[in-house]
């Protein structure tokens, strides 16, 4: 009996090692592996870089335009007179007096052209230009901040869970174990005629029903195994977890000092949301004002057709060299003003349309404050219940033991039967399942706490 015993225990052994983890995983390496590689925090990471390109853009906008322009062409000059308007841009620059009849004296001609002009002064438009890029660039580097926080929580709870189940297999493995070597005391006794062969029976029963529950827990390790690749990004792998905290209380919880300096991570990129429209609302209201501008021409022509080509139609060249030769220059300054009036009717409903989007970002924001805040309680309340259980836990496991070795003991010696030993079986297997959880349960709460209030330092801090 003693061998059959040690063979169980070294078949159970290598059961376990053949099914190990492949990985040794701490916390804080799961953590930057999963910020370093997630996809949507490289995507919004993206967005981050746009958007300041986007303000870098939006500044040069207030740089004066200069065109640079020179046409060659070589065509006809007949002229005729009435009105012309050219629709779509679609009208001729053809120039010259309106002759009698129609004529195909054709020669060369260029112009050549620097243009410049600057909407100087805006009534502040342009500096609320910048300043609503600057608000969407903000906006986009709050949203990277919480999502790069709200991951945090998630791979911090997942690798937590996975902890938890794969202390649960340990347990149940335990479990297997002691109903394994149970079943055999059994069967001998059976055997031998000192036990009824219902008894053997029984605990074949029971020794099926802890492979079922093992089964089971390899089934939930499994599923958070992968859950925590997915937050991780990485290719597929089985994860042995760092176990050297998990029996401890937290620093943290028992001072119960919570640092709390700035606004949840989420509650700013909320706000970064307000402050774009409020901005836009203010972009707004600068399309009230009219636009003043400065402009300036500088312009030179060349024609092939002579300056008195009026009088006689064979003074004209078609040499190409003459007829882009400039001969006449114009220049032009001045300072113009633009302001569309209608636009006033058009944006007091665009105004006010913002201001309704506002308030509804206002409202979107106080339901996402209480919920943190209802968060944070009962983040309180569990870490109070979470060190209470904690306390409790190893005198619930240390009187299971007990109960069961007096209980398989007096069975060994036919003082009692299989119904008291499997009693003694369950409440140990729970009482173990339950420390697990228990364990766990200590830093999920102080975790929950640290998503409440916004301040992921104070679970990280303690590994």
């Amino acid at each position: 009996m003693i061998m059959t015993k040690k063979k169980l225990t070294l078949f159970l052994f290598l059961i376990f090692f053949s099914e190990g983890f492949s990985q040794t995983l701490s916390l804080k390496e799961a953590l930057e592996t999963g910020i370093a590689n997630y996809g949507t925090i490289k995507a919004k990471s993206n967005y981050v870089n746009a958007s300041k390109e986007t303000v870098k853009q939006v500044r040069r906008e207030y740089l004066p335009n200069i065109n640079l322009s020179a046409q060659q062409d070589y065509g006809t000059v007949n002229g005729q007179n009435g009105p012309l308007y050219g629709f779509g841009g679609l009208g001729v620059a053809s120039s010259g007096l309106p002759l009698e009849k129609q004529n195909w004296n054709a020669a060369f001609g260029a112009l050549y052209l620097v243009n410049a002009n600057w909407d100087f002064f805006t009534f502040g438009r342009m500096k609320q230009k910048i300043n609503l890029s600057k608000a969407d660039a903000q906006r986009f580097e709050k949203d990277l901040n919480q999502e790069k926080f709200q991951h945090k929580i998630k791979i911090a709870a997942a690798y937590l869970n996975l902890l938890a189940s794969q202390r649960l297999l340990i347990s149940q493995r335990k479990n297997l174990e002691r109903a394994a070597i149970f079943q055999n005391i059994t069967a001998v006794r059976v055997k031998n005629g000192l036990l009824p062969g219902v008894d053997s029976t029984l605990a074949s029963a029971e020794v099926s029903r802890s492979k079922i529950t093992l089964n089971q827990v390899k089934d939930q390790v499994k599923e958070q195994n992968n859950k925590l690749i997915a937050l991780m990004s990485v290719s597929i792998q089985d994860f042995a977890l760092d176990t050297t905290f998990v029996t401890t209380i937290p620093k943290a919880m028992l001072s119960l000092e919570t640092s709390n300096k700035s606004l949840n991570p989420i509650l700013q990129y909320h706000k970064s949301r307000i402050d774009f429209s409020e901005q836009h609302l203010r972009f707004f209201k600068k399309e009230y004002y009219p636009t003043f501008s400065l402009f300036g021409i500088y312009q030179a022509r060349a024609s092939g057709f002579n300056p008195d080509y009026a009088a006689n139609q064979k003074s004209f060249t078609p040499n190409y060299l003459d007829g882009i030769d400039p001969s006449r220059q114009n220049y032009l300054l001045g300072v113009g003003v633009t302001w569309n009036l209608t636009s006033i009717a058009r944006l007091s409903k665009k105004i006010s349309a913002q201001k309704l989007i506002t308030e509804g970002l206002q409202e979107e924001y106080k339901v996402i404050d209480l919920q943190l805040k209802t968060q944070s309680d009962a983040a309180d309340a569990k870490i109070k219940y979470a060190i209470e259980n904690f306390i409790e836990a190893p005198k619930q496991v240390q009187a299971a033991q007990q109960a069961y070795l007096q209980k398989t003991t007096l069975y060994k010696n036919g003082m009692t039967n299989l119904l008291d030993v499997t009693q003694t079986l369950y409440a140990l297997n729970r009482a173990e399942t339950d420390r697990d959880i228990i364990y766990t349960n200590v830093w999920q709460s102080l975790l929950m706490k640290a998503a409440a209030i916004g301040d992921f330092d104070l679970f990280i801090n303690e590994f």
